[in-house]
């Protein structure tokens, strides 16, 4: 029988975003776990683009490996069986030794590309714990595979950076525990997910060991909540949120623990779910490529390079949220070149271009719109307006129109480090623009 006895309700949470969430427009997402050893998806297309009954069977998200290879004649099961024998997914723990692993190497990468805060996986969907997770057993990576705590060696060297440190973890599913038949379509994973009261215990004593243990400042949860646990009994997620709360009053929770419950802000996933993105603080997250776990087969033409990165970002707080890039680590422990590459020239350009977007706050569509041939996206911040701008193909110039007498156009600038020239005309601003930027041309228009 469910204590109930401990009153609460869900608004009880509803309060003010922490002023650091508001300055922080950028943050890091670490997929790093079994499924690393093989890495390996089929780099298909984002997520939101591919049509549900391709996407399961064909998945780009290397860190479904575990799913994927179950599914009959799936490409991922063939492979698996041509390379690695059909072996039990298990196996991979062992294999995974992350002999390079350097946290402190991760943290100083993932702060000069310009991160606020960092989110890795303590637990995926396959069940494995990246700390001594009460309740796994040998079944973690403290007793076998790397042999290490990986959360409270991330956590450290992340804090130590000045970043905020956050957990993800997978409380809807559970491919070890509750093992269920291979999720073919959306509906079975939301559907054929763990909903009872022993596993809500089981993943309750999970959280609330991460947020003891390591203090976190987000609680990223996925997929949902098990429906067992959504009351403020013992073990409930109501109860755990009041603990979260109490440990850490400046701490924010994302919106993937179920219809009806608590959640500080919403979130969205490469093109999926962006009818979150019109909620009052939200955050899109995406990997580099198509997959958050490193998948070997992705090359750069699935890759976005640091300009790509910068336009996304950009983008993103254009339009009031915050932007979660994931980074995929290999099994050695080591950043993927690719990767390291893109993170390594956003961060050229956040140098100089992070300071103009903290703090800052969309455009009104009636004094300036933003365009994507050419595109331009806008700011505003307390000083005055903010233009960013990218050229494309066949096109090195852009006009840009400000409808508000409050702005001074003859007085907009140019950050002199960037290669571009501005010319006033009738009525607004040409910005002539290299064709080789990293990252937008800043434009700022004072008030």
């Amino acid at each position: 029988m469910t204590d109930t006895s401990v009153p609460g309700q869900w608004g009880e949470f509803s309060r003010p975003v922490p002023q650091w969430f508001e300055k922080a427009p950028f943050g890091i997402f670490i997929h790093w776990g079994a499924y690393s050893v093989p890495a390996w998806a089929e780099p298909i297309g984002a997520l939101g683009t591919i049509s549900d009954g391709r996407w399961f069977a064909h998945n780009p998200y290397a860190e479904w490996y575990c799913n994927t290879i179950r599914i009959e004649g799936s490409p991922a099961q063939q492979h698996h069986r041509a390379v690695h024998g059909g072996q039990d997914y298990d196996a991979f723990l062992d294999e995974w030794k992350a002999e390079r692993f350097d946290p402190d190497d991760w943290a100083r990468l993932f702060r000069s590309a310009g991160a606020d805060y960092v989110i890795p996986t303590s637990k995926h969907h396959d069940g494995i714990a990246l700390w001594d997770a009460p309740g796994t057993g040998t079944r973690n990576t403290v007793h076998r595979g790397p042999r290490r705590d990986l959360i409270e060696d991330i956590g450290r060297s992340v804090r130590q950076e000045g970043m905020r440190f956050g957990v993800y973890y997978s409380g809807g599913l559970d491919w070890h525990v509750r093992p269920f038949p291979p999720h073919t379509t959306f509906a079975s994973v939301h559907g054929a997910r763990p909903q009872d009261t022993e596993y809500a215990a089981y993943a309750y004593e999970h959280l609330r060991d991460l947020v003891d243990r390591y203090r976190p400042d987000i609680l990223w949860n996925d997929i949902n909540w098990p429906d067992g646990g959504k009351h403020f009994g013992a073990h409930g997620l109501g109860r755990l949120f009041q603990h979260f709360y109490s440990a850490q009053p400046e701490g924010l929770v994302n919106d993937r623990w179920g219809e009806g419950t608590h959640h500080d802000y919403a979130t969205s996933e490469y093109e999926h779910m962006g009818q979150n993105e019109g909620e009052p603080r939200w955050e899109n997250c995406r990997g580099i490529g198509f997959s958050f776990g490193y998948n070997q087969v992705e090359g750069p033409e699935q890759s976005l390079s640091g300009h790509r990165l910068a336009q996304h970002l950009v983008d993103v707080v254009s339009r009031g949220g915050h932007f979660l890039l994931n980074v995929g680590p290999k099994a050695d422990g080591t950043i993927p070149d690719i990767q390291r590459r893109s993170l390594t020239e956003l961060g050229r350009w956040m140098a100089k271009g992070k300071e103009y977007l903290v703090g800052a706050r969309p455009v009104a569509a009636d004094v300036a719109s933003p365009s994507d041939e050419p595109w331009i996206r806008w700011l505003e911040r307390p000083e005055g307006l903010v233009a960013f701008v990218c050229a494309s193909e066949g096109r090195t110039e852009a006009d840009l129109r400000v409808s508000s007498a409050r702005f001074d156009l003859n007085a907009a600038r140019i950050p002199a480090e960037q290669d571009a020239a501005l010319e006033k005309t009738d009525g607004g601003l040409t910005v002539r623009l290299p064709v080789s930027a990293v990252g937008p041309v800043i434009v700022t228009i004072p008030t």
